[in-house]
Parts: C-alpha cells; sequence; structure tokens
C-alpha cells in the first residue's frame, strides 16, 4: 500500500465534543431567565400591532357610520388565526366595549410566556394608543 495518498485529517473524539455540548447546554442554563422578558417583549409587538390595525378598522368604520363596532366582520378586521388554531398568533382578540363615540379592544395572550402563571394582556381604545393592562 502506498502511504502517501494516506493522510490523518485532525478531528475531535466523542468526548471532546459532549464536554463542549455540556458547557453551551451549562452557558444556555444560566443565560435562559435573563432573556425571558426580552422574549415577552418581543412577543407582545404582535398584540400591539394588531390592536393599530383594529383601531384603524374601527376609526375607518367611525367615519362611514358614527359608531364604532363590536364585530369584527363590520370593521372587516381579520383576525389571525391563533396558535390554538394551528395558527400563529399568541394572542385573542376581541373588542369588549362599544358606544357610538368609545370602544375598547383588548389582546389576551393565549400562552404564559415566562412561566409564571400570568397572561399579557394589551388594550386599545379611540385614542389608539395601545397599554399594556397586565405585564407578563
Amino acid at each position: 500500500m502506498n502511504r502517501k495518498y494516506t493522510k490523518k485529517l485532525p478531528s475531535f473524539n466523542l468526548q471532546e465534543m459532549l464536554i463542549v455540548l455540556a458547557i453551551i447546554g451549562i452557558l444556555l442554563l444560566i443565560a435562559l431567565p435573563n432573556l425571558m422578558p426580552l422574549i415577552t417583549k418581543a412577543k407582545s409587538v404582535e398584540a400591539q400591532t394588531q390592536l393599530k390595525a383594529i383601531f384603524n378598522a374601527e376609526k375607518q368604520y367611525y367615519f362611514m357610520y358614527s359608531k364604532y363596532s363590536a364585530d369584527f366582520n363590520e370593521i372587516e378586521f381579520d383576525a389571525p388565526k391563533s396558535i390554538k388554531e394551528n395558527g400563529t398568533a399568541n394572542y385573542a382578540y376581541e373588542v369588549i366595549e362599544t358606544s357610538d363615540n368609545t370602544f375598547k379592544a383588548r389582546a389576551t395572550a393565549i400562552k404564559d410566556f415566562n412561566g409564571d402563571g400570568v397572561f399579557n394582556v394589551w388594550e386599545i381604545d379611540q385614542d389608539g394608543n395601545p397599554k399594556q393592562v397586565t405585564n407578563d
């Protein structure tokens, strides 16, 4: 057999790979609790965006009919499918209060983002400023 064609390539053995994976796992366990508030904040952007869409639809309906509506079909708002319905939305949306001059819509988190038992809730009214009612 000719030895000039058989070269040994540098590589890692199984023990070295397992040690590296264990170190990465430990670092993730240390960092994860610090990242939970950021994850919750990032997911709340969905609620704020959808509430702004509800606000815009309500305002358009108000300018046409001089009143607000509690029906998403009337204001032509199509709520995104939630994760319970095999969709991507993390919040459930509803109009909780309407009158001729006021309305209030709510976005309630479907799951607990940080595992503390409290679900995130956002609301918007006829003034158009989303407010966090319950902090997760």
